[in-house]
């Protein structure tokens, strides 16, 4: 088995593609996201980030990359549903994932807690798992980076109430997290263009995620759409 550090400097300054797609989505079948993560792998890829136990088995069947597990679950009216609960990572853990990925924003969790109570509790059960903390804001990143997460991204950057003013991909935050803090950052959200993936490449990041850009083809017509309507 891989040691943290070496699965880490797998992964670094390289892509990583987002291969998911939920049940109201077009392309939401194990097979073909094990057959995305394929095209990711022959385009390049040095890493999957995939969603669901169900997916995670298919793409390992289909490639050999390290893979960013996370499982999406909603609990009620909670906003917090990236691996929410012990029960999503006990299912990872138990699966190998290499690193997994939660919401590490201050909002209160399912069980009515907040990420620096149950965090504390996850790194005592899985104390040599490699675990992404998924930010919002700089204050996220902080407060994992003090939790002891091993690597902390971007991805819900925009997507919170107290980030969704800012313009993806986030540059301004991608560039202060790289620069504050000494665990790897994972950019990820809203990298559209090759021309973007650059720039936060160039930042300094440790690696990066790209989804809908690659693996969302609804929403890839619908950009296409738009300008000859």
């Amino acid at each position: 088995m891989k040691s943290k550090e070496e699965i880490l400097e797998s992964i670094k300054g390289g892509l990583v593609v987002s291969c998911q797609a939920l049940p109201e989505e077009p392309l939401h079948s194990s097979y073909i996201m094990g057959r995305m993560a394929y095209a990711a792998f022959e385009g390049g890829a040095i890493g999957i980030r995939a969603n669901t136990v169900e997916d995670i088995q298919e793409i390992r069947r289909t490639v050999d990359l390290p893979i960013i597990g996370i499982i999406k679950k909603v609990y009620g009216d909670c906003p917090v549903f990236i691996t929410p609960t012990m029960v999503e990572i006990d299912a990872l853990a138990e699966e190998g994932v290499e690193i997994i990925a939660l919401d590490a924003t201050e909002r209160v969790r399912p069980d009515g807690k907040l990420i620096e109570e149950v965090f504390p509790e996850i790194r005592r059960k899985y104390p040599d798992q490699i675990f992404m903390a998924d930010c919002a804001t700089y204050e996220d990143a902080k407060k994992a980076v003090e939790l002891g997460f091993d690597c902390i991204g971007s991805t819900l950057a925009g997507y919170t109430e107290e980030s969704k003013e800012r313009s993806l991909p986030d540059f301004d935050l991608i560039g202060r997290m790289v620069t504050d803090f000494d665990v790897p950052v994972i950019a990820e959200g809203g990298i559209s263009t090759p021309q973007e993936l650059k720039k936060v490449m160039d930042l300094g990041v440790h690696a990066a995620v790209v989804g809908s850009a690659i693996t969302r083809p609804l929403e890839i017509t619908k950009k296409f759409v738009s300008v000859v309507k």
